[in-house]
């Protein structure tokens, strides 16, 4: 996976960030709200290429997938009932992968979504301590979200 501009900014500012007081907190938060901003929907944007370079099983079981969540996240897409498949007719090892780059996705949007909860209660409570702590959240939910990409990458490779 190549290393996308943004994100860099976004690690650099997180990791920097992680050094600063409540002034330099309350100063900068706008330009780090943007910065991550510009990171996440960096990831988001590679995510999706990747995901519409892969074959046609792999984005079918992936809908399959996504259809079967009881609540759905913001931004997936429900799966149409004509292009739902019957799971014991799918191949188990397109299934199998699919179902890791699925999890791999829910950890990378859960670690993001609790970033963004520390960041706002850190905000709340003008903590800068809570505010650090979102920092390294982020950076560990920009990890994750890397890696999703990096196993949905693999089934984009030909065989």
């Amino acid at each position: 996976m190549r290393k996308l501009a943004a994100v860099e900014e976004a690690r650099a500012i997180m990791t920097e960030g992680m050094e600063w007081g409540v002034w330099r907190w309350l100063t900068e938060k706008k330009r780090v709200r943007m910065i991550a901003d510009e990171a996440r929907a960096a990831l988001d944007e590679l995510e999706m290429k990747v995901k519409a370079g892969w074959e046609s099983e792999y984005k079918v079981a992936y809908n399959l997938f996504v259809g079967q969540e009881d609540a759905p996240k913001p931004g997936r897409r429900q799966a149409n009932s004509k292009n739902k498949v019957d799971p014991s007719n799918a191949d188990a090892k397109i299934l199998a992968a699919v179902k890791r780059v699925m999890e791999a996705d829910d950890e990378a949007y859960n670690a993001h979504e609790d970033a963004e909860e520390a960041f706002a209660e850190a905000e709340r409570r003008m903590s800068t301590s809570m505010a650090r702590d979102a920092a390294r959240m982020a950076l560990v939910a920009y990890d994750r979200h890397e890696e999703a990409i990096r196993k949905a990458e693999a089934l984009a490779r030909p065989k």
